[in-house]
């Protein structure tokens, strides 16, 4: 179920009707970005990123401007409002510098190349980034957001131009020395950061112990997460707890994660009315959400979610996740498979509106809950004797003056809305009403659907329509983890969905004849994707992220071509991005045209770092095909990164794969004909299959699974051959393995399962508040 383009004017800014011609237009309108094509009608001599813009740059000796965000970014289109639609402020850009407007997730590299440098000299950073440099790429000065005119104690964006214009006439040696000082001190880190002596090195025990205090130190034990605001879902952090539970139970550090996936599901980050969550929220509870959804937080959460179902067997998280799956598939799906980066949080409140503002998609006054489902009693069907509109506005805390805090709507564009969230429970609902959790749940879903279809029918946010490949990795992950449980309601649906996304990947986003990955290609109105005349070919995060998904992908289908291509990738990787001389991965490849420094990523953020998710997918495939190189590269990773600390607080992920590393991993060997097939869908081989289920079905990080086919006598995977595995009585028969030694087999799915229950599935009951 493929959602169309948001077919809006939002694709350049300054919107005018069909029939008028903008007033100006500059170079980005040849560009596919959205981002860059909202730029396109600007005043301001806007160049893409590239020579032509250097090279005037250095003919002219003016100083660059360059400003960085993307398409969904709030802060970004208040920029552009106030200071690049404005003449008068284009015209002292225009005469005084050259301009260049960058997408961040189309170029990450320059993003996080002068992102280091701001976070140098700011402490930190943000959206729209805003850099000056001189010809020879070199930072000066710059930070994130600037007002038009002096307010606030900020110095206006006006002001800047003009005294950065004069420094650069009366000093600009001096400027352009600063600046080359700033470009090595970035390039010395790069170089130096494998020589820092730590006082001592912890030991991945030591490490594993640290994280567990400082996870249990820093979660916000009322509302989960992380103490304070705003609040950020912080997948990776959620990822490792559930390893780290693993590890020792007794900590009983489950916790953290069980309330953190309850309380946002709770919250208005969550999108209670259709599915899919925003990308943080500006308060401590989770409720108010700055309202874009991106693509790598649905893709991170799906995992998510998908664990703690595995964990716990809560059907609220299940439920969660089908509905990320549902959001997506609708909403952000190209019609060939692939999935957009995301929606914007602001979007026009009525048809008739000239203004965008933020939330005005999802927000909800009392009275059009109250007269929508007055006007639609017969929906409901036989519910007895309670009011649906007071079940359904009394269980989602809507409210006939609103619900949302002053505080947490500055700009006054939440007044008496409503932004739903849970404060208690069906169960707690269902009590008050005298009714039952069923009749609670019945409300809720054909409430929300009819919530769903009046908001269809509203002006959508902007989409942006990039397809970027390291974010489609992370939905191929989730949605891979997703389908190998058993109970999931559109099981078949999840494993289609990515069947089609690996398609799609292949055929769109890798060049056969470069062997190189694509970072993104664009959907428009056709069924096709676009592709630049100029490829941008991917970074570490993007071979990452997909040898990642197709390594999930492998456990929940068994197609071996999938793992080929995973182990090819992880080559290519190599070869394109590791430093031979020090270790670890660079971020781009060597000889990047107009990339100055090549970073080493050293943090798991928003997204975890290619590295992190390297060490990972080394020691999988090195398992996998028995390959030294990869092992020994998963060991360099370790050692490069083991002065970082806290570790298991900056590089969660790494941490995670430093775990399988010392503690070793799951194998599941399966005897049986591969006409006997073993994927959920199979209709040939139902006992292979449930074998399999029996194990897939629970959270095990770096479980590894091998199927050996008796009518192929030479096959192995993962160094396993049928010389030391045999079916039994002619069934097909499992064998579960951990670091090389194995159980007795196993040819009954109900018994493989009850072995795996006690060490692998956790009563939620006892680590939820």
């Amino acid at each position: 179920m493929s959602g169309s383009l948001h077919t809006t004017a939002d694709m350049a800014s300054g919107e005018a009707g069909p029939s008028d011609k903008p007033k100006h237009t500059n170079r980005l309108i040849n560009e596919k970005s959205p981002y860059l094509l909202q730029h396109a009608h600007n005043p301001v001599d806007w160049y893409p990123w590239g020579e032509e813009a250097i090279a005037r740059a250095k003919a002219e000796n003016k100083l660059i401007f360059l400003s960085v965000g993307y398409s969904t970014c709030h802060w970004c289109h208040v920029m552009e409002k106030e200071s690049f639609e404005n003449e008068q402020v284009a015209d002292i850009m225009n005469e005084n510098f050259i301009n260049i407007k960058v997408d961040r997730e189309e170029r990450p590299d320059i993003d996080k190349l002068y992102m280091t440098f701001i976070l140098l000299i700011n402490g930190s950073g943000g959206w729209p980034m805003s850099v000056w440099l001189t010809p020879d790429l070199a930072p000066v000065t710059g930070g994130t957001y600037f007002p038009p005119k002096d307010r606030w104690g900020m110095p206006g964006f006006t002001t800047i131009l003009l005294k950065l214009k004069n420094k650069w006439i009366t000093d600009g040696e001096d400027l352009a020395s600063t600046g080359k000082s700033i470009i090595d001190a970035i390039q010395r880190n790069v170089e130096e950061k494998h020589q820092e002596e730590a006082e001592r090195v912890f030991t991945p025990e030591e490490k594993y112990r640290q994280a567990v205090t400082i996870y249990k130190r820093n979660f916000d034990p009322v509302w989960g997460g992380s103490l304070g605001a705003p609040k950020f879902p912080e997948v990776s952090k959620l990822n490792l707890i559930f390893h780290a539970h693993l590890q020792d139970p007794s900590t009983k550090i489950l916790g953290v994660v069980l309330n953190t996936l309850e309380k946002m599901a709770a919250g208005g980050i969550y999108d209670h009315v259709f599915g899919g969550f925003a990308r943080y929220s500006v308060d401590k509870k989770w409720h108010v959400p700055h309202f874009e959804k991106m693509l790598y937080d649905q893709g991170q959460l799906l995992m998510a979610y998908a664990n703690g179902y595995k964990t716990t067997r809560k059907p609220l998280y299940l439920e969660v996740a089908d509905s990320i799956y549902r959001y997506i598939s609708k909403d952000l799906q190209h019609p060939a498979g692939g999935f957009y980066s995301g929606e914007d949080a602001d979007s026009l409140p009525t048809w008739e509106s000239t203004d965008k503002i933020e939330g005005a998609f999802y927000a909800w006054t009392f009275a059009e809950v109250r007269d929508l489902l007055k006007a639609n009693l017969d929906k409901f069907g036989d519910i007895g004797k309670v009011d649906p509109v007071e079940v359904f506005t009394e269980h989602y805390d809507i409210q006939e003056t609103g619900n949302v805090e002053p505080s947490s709507d500055p700009h006054g564009h939440l007044l008496g809305k409503n932004i739903p969230i849970v404060y208690g429970s069906v169960r707690e609902t269902a009590d008050k009403f005298e009714t039952t959790a069923e009749v609670v749940g019945k409300i809720l879903k054909v409430g929300n659907e009819l919530l769903h279809e009046v908001r269809d029918k509203r002006p959508r946010p902007h989409l942006d329509t990039k397809i970027i490949c390291a974010w489609n990795g992370l939905i191929l992950s989730g949605l891979s983890q997703l389908s190998c449980i058993k109970d999931a309601p559109n099981r078949d649906n999840y494993l289609k969905s990515c069947s089609k996304l690996v398609s799609f990947i292949r055929e769109n986003l890798y060049d056969v004849q470069a062997r190189k990955l694509l970072r993104s290609c664009y959907g428009d109105e056709s069924d096709q994707a676009k592709s630049l005349e100029t490829p941008i070919y991917g970074f570490i995060d993007d071979y990452a992220f997909l040898i990642k998904g197709l390594i999930d992908y492998y456990r929940a289908s068994l197609d071996t071509g999938a793992l080929s291509w995973a182990k090819e990738l992880q080559e290519i990787q190599d070869e394109l991005f590791w430093d031979h001389k020090h270790g670890a991965y660079f971020y781009s490849e060597a000889n990047s045209a107009n990339v100055v420094v090549r970073l080493k990523e050293d943090h798991d953020g928003a997204e975890p770092c290619g590295n992190s998710v390297s060490a990972h997918n080394l020691i999988m495939l090195g398992d996998y095909f028995e390959t030294a190189a990869f092992r020994e590269k998963a060991n360099k990773l370790f050692s490069y990164f083991s002065n970082v600390t806290p570790f298991g607080y900056v590089l969660p992920e790494m941490m995670s794969a430093m775990l399988l590393q010392e503690n070793g991993r799951d194998m599941l060997v399966v005897v049986g004909n591969r006409s006997q097939s073993l994927t959920p869908t199979g209709p040939d081989g139902p006992e292979a299959t449930a074998l399999v289920d029996a194990v897939r079905d629970f959270y095990m990080p770096g479980l590894l699974i091998v199927q050996l086919d008796p009518s192929l006598p030479d096959h192995s995977l993962g160094g396993k051959t049928l010389k030391s595995f045999k079916m039994m009585n002619e069934a097909p028969t499992a064998y579960m393995c951990h670091n090389k030694v194995c159980q007795l087999p196993v040819t009954e799915p109900e018994k493989l399962a009850d072995d795996l229950v006690n060490s692998y599935v956790f009563d939620y009951a006892e680590y939820e508040n």
